[in-house]
């Protein structure tokens, strides 16, 4: 049984609609991200599945047991729970007194309280600064105060707003390491919400894609970066070579594609004349000055229109009739002296385009 489960659920304020039928189930000591644009109901969903606000319609089951019923139900039911805001808040007492105050409101014993405190004080790395006001730590030191106050209770379901948000790379590794510490630690059911999509890659067991107020996608996160279920998905998760055409010829599982006159090969089980996008990952393209002589079944002359370093690899945007970016490293970069202008092969294999149904 899952632990947390939702069935059409809705939220509207005035005449917007924030939550449009979210239908989501998350197993007893799963980790699942939802990643979205900034404003498409993250939050509000977290704040519903919290039961900090009630939904328009719709239900929520926690361990098999309706939430609507009453408020008696909800209240018992939000002891189990801990939520994160995605802005930490800290008591203005020290950390030690943020960390056992949940437990005090619990009536748990000083001794077992203190023994509790001091192992997570130990875990999210702020021992030396038990005594310290909390409200005089960095943001970074503040968001760890916050998980480590909701995990003291032992929830059964944790919940995260955007856990790293505005922390500096350092902070937000740390962050990561101790959320990863409390999965190892507690197998905590968890559900987080995060615009920061590697992060999501890195943490979750499941991925659910949340748009424009609705779940497009959920699946595994190679699911559903590697095999986006429509175009803003795919948008949504970088997939920047984005190709309209129609399907030309199908023979065992290889399709041909034309995109204006351009011929794509790919593997897809579409039927001849459907209306589709072909998808491919800027990493999945390779650039030579010279037709190349490898087994990929795609590759088409183009110029480079602009070359832009990223990192340690350069984003390659290439006008080979339709529009191309490919990822590639600088020292391939510079050994093939790659710069605006130049004319270059881009090759990709069939294997690495993902196709999808065009919505016309």
């Amino acid at each position: 049984m899952s632990l947390i489960e939702t069935v059409d659920l809705c939220q509207r304020y005035g005449e917007q609609d924030i939550l449009k039928n979210i239908n989501i189930k998350v197993d007893r000591g799963e980790v699942f991200a939802l990643i979205g644009p900034t404003g498409a109901g993250k939050t509000t969903l977290l704040r519903l599945l919290d039961l900090l606000d009630v939904p328009t319609s719709g239900r929520i089951y926690f361990d098999g047991i309706d939430t609507t019923e009453s408020a008696k139900v909800r209240l018992e039911v939000r002891r189990r729970m801990a939520f994160v805001l995605q802005k930490p808040v800290v008591f203005n007492m020290s950390v030690y007194d943020n960390i056992a105050c949940g437990l005090k409101w619990r009536g748990v014993g000083k001794s077992s309280l203190c023994q509790k405190v001091n192992s997570i004080l130990e875990m999210v790395a702020l021992s030396d600064y038990k005594d310290r006001n909390a409200r005089t730590l960095s943001g970074g030191e503040a968001q760890r105060v916050a998980i480590a106050r909701a995990i003291a209770i032992e929830p059964e379901l944790l919940l995260l707003d955007e856990p790293t948000a505005n922390l500096d790379p350092v902070s937000t590794s740390r962050i990561e390491e101790l959320i990863t510490n409390i999965i190892l630690r507690y197998e905590t059911t968890i559900i987080m919400a995060t615009h920061d999509m590697s992060q999501g890659q890195r943490l979750a067991d499941r991925i659910g894609v949340l748009i424009d107020s609705e779940i497009l996608q959920t699946g595994g996160s190679m699911e559903v970066f590697a095999s986006p279920g429509n175009r803003e998905v795919a948008e949504f998760v970088g997939v920047e070579n984005i190709i309209d055409g129609v399907i030309q010829g199908s023979t065992e599982g290889l399709v041909i594609i034309d995109a204006d006159g351009k011929v794509i090969e790919a593997v897809s089980d579409y039927s001849v004349g459907e209306e589709v996008c072909a998808c491919v990952r800027p990493e999945d393209i390779t650039l030579a000055l010279s037709p190349a002589s490898s087994s990929a079944r795609n590759s088409f002359a183009g110029e480079i229109t602009r070359a832009v370093p990223v990192g340690p690899l350069t984003r390659i945007e290439i006008d080979c009739g339709f529009p191309l970016t490919a990822l590639i490293t600088k020292r391939s970069t510079e050994a093939l002296g790659l710069e605006k202008g130049k004319q270059v092969y881009a090759t990709f294999k069939a294997t690495a385009v993902h196709v999808i149904k065009r919505i016309v």
